[in-house]
């Protein structure tokens, strides 16, 4: 079967002017056609760095040492310029989570707009149906005219008016206050869904993704550490990091319960891990946790990198 996404233990280096930082150590992903999957984790996991190679967007300093992404079959790593920019055009749409950012800033919405979506129809329509209730303002104004969550229904508008099979949405609400934020995501999965686009959802919002997504993949230490139906992650998680991320989030603790923080840092990695990278944080972790790095283990419909999980421990 092709899959619409496959990232195939992807290992990336970021290089710096004294050492290079590892933020993918062996990342494996895949998705289905028309799949909505959250892409979870504290900050420095390697969301984001995951979501930039999709579209091989990653910056200059980023060394891409081994592994493989693939667009519908399509492996990234070898096309030319020219082709690469077609994939992007024809297969693929970006939500960044700087709505204002990610836009020209010299460029009047109307004359961005026609640039990234050519003759593809109605620019007016396609603001409407991220509902703008004043396209015709819209088209004519500048970014720093617009409030910012203005500013990303356009970036979601000029990301789906090609009909991408894939949309790929880095916290696409993290600048906006809550109930744009609700908004926004109803927008921006309504429309993929009309549309028969995947989703390809990068958040820390736990919340957002038990409503809105099938899949979910918890990242940690620049590897895929659970993968599963988000129903049964959420309420069963089987990594020890996984459950300690549930913990941590409001709402989810009884009313008069301590809200639990997870101890420690994540780690900064220069090289491939030894072991697990959670053990340090991990109540659980054995010597070899800290020694032996952990494969991936089929369990009930999930993918788990855990060695207790793999021995049958709960």
């Amino acid at each position: 079967m092709t899959h619409l996404l496959d990232v195939r233990d992807l290992v990336v280096d970021y290089v710096l002017a004294d050492r290079r930082v590892r933020a993918l150590d062996g990342a494996s992903l895949t998705m289905a056609s028309g799949e909505s999957v959250a892409l979870v984790g504290e900050s420095g996991s390697g969301k984001s760095t995951l979501g930039s190679a999709a579209g091989r967007l990653l910056p200059p300093s980023a060394d891409l040492r081994s592994g493989d992404i693939a667009v519908l079959g399509e492996s990234l790593a070898g096309l030319s310029n020219a082709r690469i920019r077609q994939v992007r055009r024809e297969r693929l749409g970006f939500v960044f989570q700087d709505p204002i950012g990610a836009l020209d800033p010299t460029m009047r919405i109307g004359r961005q707009m026609r640039l990234a979506q050519g003759d593809r129809g109605s620019i007016r329509d396609q603001l409407e149906r991220v509902r703008l209730n004043d396209p015709e303002r819209v088209m004519r104004a500048f970014p720093h005219q617009l409030s910012g969550g203005m500013a990303q229904r356009v970036g979601i508008a000029m990301a789906l008016s090609a009909r991408p099979r894939l949309l790929v949405a880095d916290e696409p609400t993290a600048a906006l206050d809550s109930q744009v934020r609700q908004d926004v995501l109803d927008t921006v999965f309504a429309l993929a869904a009309e549309a028969g686009t995947g989703i390809l959802l990068l958040t820390h919002d736990l919340s957002a993704v038990s409503r809105r997504c099938s899949r979910m993949a918890v990242m940690y230490g620049g590897r895929v550490v659970e993968d599963g139906p988000t129903a049964e992650v959420l309420s069963s998680p089987l990594h020890p990091y996984t459950a300690a991320l549930a913990r941590s989030v409001p709402g989810n603790t009884a009313r008069g319960e301590r809200l639990e923080s997870i101890p420690g840092r994540p780690p900064v990695l220069t090289s491939e891990s030894a072991g697990c990278a959670f053990a340090a944080r991990c109540a659980f972790a054995e010597d070899r946790c800290r020694n032996e790095r952990p494969v991936p283990t089929r369990v009930d419909g999930r993918t788990v990198l855990c060695h207790r999980v793999a021995e049958g421990v709960s």
